[in-house]
């Protein structure tokens, strides 16, 4: 480096010239706030403080409160919640989160390494109009947040929980704990989970279902941890019930494509895609009773027929997914009584035919 770029450098951040191992003891001294402050001045500084190797002798994110509900005469909807402070005001928060959309009602369901979960309904726009329910995942301390879609069963769900872990990535996981009752299923378990729905953020949509054989009854709203991407419940059994986000079984289709069926390595794969992602929210409670009956012989296209969830009259539905955008489209009904072969047909309008007439 040349003298003088070398003094500019000296002049932008005098401790240029200090090891790695001495600069993360330095950091290591200041509050955590101050920490996190320390990540805009480089992209070294940045880089020393996320790294794992430091994790431990950096200062870490404190409790600094709690989040509970209210209940009672003259709660508002909007806002059913209050913040009550441990640590004094060095962090202070928007507890009403005000910040957020307005909406009618708005509910907190769980909160995770310094994320909130929240589930909030807007205001009809008309006499018929029930509003739009949703979640919402946010970070009260930047005031930061994004939108999660619900799914059919989010009405009836009064179970949710929220997976983040900054160390590991930024992306987050939700998880709907579908009861019995949401699946209007009339059995002992009512009130067990039968199926946990998961939205990953990394995906943009809800990934995958996780069909229990045996349902767990999990105590609503109680504790939970979530580690190494597992989320453990406690259930009422004084068991612990484990939900891993990879756990994708037979809910993700892959697609493979013969390249060259010469060659040794002559199958190429194209496309991984999970079940909600290949026919929408809207059709994914319809589990694995789908089937991929054609791809389109120009265009990077499948057809994909779904049987819905109907126990009593189910119905069989026809869908389209394009492969480059990755949108699936529905195309029609086909009626309860359909039935494979579904054989894909493409005219010939070549007027001789062998031995025809």
């Amino acid at each position: 480096m040349a003298t003088g770029s070398m003094e500019a450098a000296l002049m932008s951040d005098p401790t240029i010239k200090l090891p790695d191992d001495l600069l993360v003891e330095v950091i290591s001294r200041v509050p955590y706030k101050s920490t996190c402050c320390c990540k805009c001045v480089s992209t070294r500084w940045r880089d020393l403080i996320t790294h794992p190797d430091h994790r431990e002798k950096l200062p870490q994110s404190t409790l600094t409160g709690f989040f509970y509900k209210t209940y009672g005469m003259g709660r508002d909807p909007r806002c059913p919640h209050v913040y009550q402070s441990v640590s004094g005001s060095w962090c202070p928060l928007d507890a009403s989160l005000s910040f957020l959309p307005e909406c009618k009602e708005l509910d907190i369901l769980d909160c995770c390494n310094g994320l909130l979960l929240c589930r909030r309904r807007t205001a009809p726009k008309a006499l018929d109009d029930p509003g739009t329910l949703e979640y919402v995942v946010c970070n009260p301390a930047t005031e930061k947040w994004v939108s999660v879609p619900a799914t059919e069963y989010s009405l009836f769900v009064n179970d949710a929980r929220l997976g983040f872990d900054p160390s590991v990535s930024s992306h987050f996981h939700v998880f709907e704990l579908v009861t019995a009752v949401a699946l209007n299923l009339n059995n002992k378990y009512d009130y067990c989970i039968e199926e946990v729905g998961i939205y990953s953020s990394k995906a943009g949509g809800w990934t995958h279902q996780i069909v229990w054989d045996n349902p767990i009854e999990i105590l609503c709203l109680s504790g939970g941890a979530f580690f190494n991407g597992v989320l453990y419940l406690r259930s009422d059994s004084d068991t612990v019930a484990a939900i891993d986000v990879q756990d994708h079984g037979s809910s993700e289709l892959s697609i493979w494509v013969l390249e060259d069926s010469i060659s040794e390595n002559c199958w190429t794969l194209k496309l991984k895609v999970s079940y909600m992602q290949l026919v929408g929210v809207e059709y994914s409670s319809a589990g694995e009773h789908y089937g991929v009956i054609s791809a389109h012989p120009e265009d990077n296209v499948m057809f994909i027929t779904v049987e819905s969830a109907s126990r009593i009259f189910p119905q069989m539905k026809l869908f389209s997914y394009e492969m480059d955008s990755r949108e699936p489209r529905f195309i029609c009904d086909l009626g309860r009584n359909s039935r494979c072969p579904y054989l894909p047909y493409v005219p010939l309008f070549s007027e001789s035919l062998a031995d025809g007439h």
